[in-house]
């Protein structure tokens, strides 16, 4: 079997789990998957932007508790710690991102580019929970962080700088 045949996750396209783990497809992408997987986030984000800001939060706080199943499931079923096309910690990320954001282009894009650069750069302490923190838990940790980390920069550094958007 070659490297690549390897790589490939053994997809199960009627297993729910699976399918939500791969953020519904967006995560089976050849290239670019995580980022595949954050734009596939944003049409959620904008359904549930219309709900009360308690309605997004349980939306997100469940979205992040069962991403702990999902992707942990998914791992063990694909033989990987963290498989790329496991986009569900994306999902729950972009998620936390735009928290109480209102939402216009200019703030998609630039939460949406600060969420990548986190999650691609993944500063301390990101990385560390990265290589760390194993299971469900530790698939989502990192995400989860920098999505905080976004959020926190498009909230509060980005105004302070006067580039506010909000």
């Amino acid at each position: 079997m070659t490297k690549a045949a390897e790589s490939k996750p053994k997809l199960v396209p009627r297993n729910f789990t699976h399918w939500a783990a791969v953020g519904f497809g967006s995560g089976l992408a050849p290239k670019a998957p995580g980022t595949f997987g954050s734009l596939a986030a944003i049409p959620l984000i904008m359904i549930m932007a219309q709900l009360p800001l308690w309605g997004y939060l349980v939306v997100t706080v469940l979205a992040c508790l069962v991403g702990n199943y999902l992707c942990g499931r998914t791992a063990d079923d694909f033989g990987s710690h963290d498989h790329p096309a496991i986009v569900w910690d994306e999902f729950a990320g972009m998620m936390i991102t735009f928290i109480a954001v209102p939402l216009s282009w200019q703030t998609i894009i630039a939460g949406f580019v600060l969420f990548r650069i986190f999650d691609i750069l993944k500063p301390w302490p990101i990385r560390w929970l990265d290589q760390h923190v194993h299971g469900g838990f530790g698939i989502m940790v990192d995400d989860l962080l920098a999505g905080a980390m976004a959020w926190l920069v498009l909230v509060f550094v980005l105004p302070a700088l006067g580039l506010g958007l909000l």
